[in-house]
């Protein structure tokens, strides 16, 4: 088992006060050598062949290329390695403070070379069937990312409120009924007025954000890859809140299985910590 190590300028308990506090923190070095090069490895098989979830996130005049994929884990055998045998589960036991850690979902993203479109701000809880505090995202590049294209959050947005989430390219109101939540604020006109964190990044780190915080990214320079892993781990407090539209990702037929209000205790959310 891994310990929780990290950069050795901050302790583990600095760590979850940040996070707790900002909403995000970046672990330096969380992902081992050969654990970077396996999930290079899932990822790589993942593109070669993209699962029916997939969805390409740039237009077809965009010089570069995003790609998007989700809810592997089960037939992708590099990222369930990655998903129980490293520390990430440990960490997010930590951060949120959590007894018990599960996984909710995995996701796969790919910006090539030279690709425009900026992935906007937005909360990823809004487009989720769950509810509560205790969970964290890991953002995990296996290619160097630059201070420029790396993701960008606002410290402290994950207190809320819940913003209207939107499709990323058309900007439609899919999820919650139009009105019904407060739009978001235009960050970019506006960054000064705004705590914005964001680290280069080296193959082995990961970000640990709430689902609540905003976050965004730009596009990408020529001639650089950015193959990320992001996988969503679920703590104690969090529950089942099915909606009456599609989220995303969805998981057909869970509403007949797990009651509202339910702990995610189903198959397809496994226990990865304790061990």
């Amino acid at each position: 088992m891994h310990p929780i190590a990290t950069d050795p300028s901050s302790s583990a308990a600095e760590l979850r006060e940040a996070y707790q506090r900002d909403g995000v923190v970046c672990l330096r070095g969380v992902l081992r050598p050969a654990e970077v090069e396996r999930l290079r490895e899932g990822i790589d098989a993942n593109l070669a062949a993209p699962s029916p979830r997939a969805k390409v996130a740039s237009r077809p005049d965009d010089p570069g290329f995003f790609i998007e994929d989700f809810c592997n884990w089960q037939e992708n055998a590099a990222y369930r390695e990655i998903i129980t045998g490293s520390a990430l589960a440990a960490w997010a036991a930590a951060l949120t403070g959590s007894t018990a850690i599960r996984l909710y979902h995995d996701h796969m993203l790919t910006k090539e070379g030279g690709t425009r479109q900026r992935t906007p701000w937005h909360q990823d809880q809004p487009y989720y069937n769950v509810e509560g505090s205790q969970n964290v995202s890991f953002w995990i590049p296996v290619d160097p990312v630059s201070r420029a294209a790396t993701l960008e959050f606002v410290a402290g947005s994950h207190r809320g409120p819940w913003l209207m989430p939107r499709t990323f390219m058309s900007h439609e109101a899919k999820w919650f009924p139009e009105g019904s939540l407060a739009d978001l604020p235009d960050i970019e006109a506006d960054r000064a007025a705004h705590d914005i964190r964001g680290w280069a990044m080296e193959p082995g780190d990961a970000l640990a954000f709430n689902m609540l915080t905003l976050h965004a990214s730009a596009g990408l320079e020529p001639g650089r890859r950015r193959r990320a892993f992001s996988v969503r781990m679920l703590g104690d407090d969090m529950r089942h809140a099915p909606r009456p539209w599609t989220t995303s990702p969805e998981f057909p037929g869970l509403v007949d299985e797990l009651p509202k209000g339910a702990p995610m205790e189903h198959p397809l959310f496994p226990l990865l910590w304790p061990r």
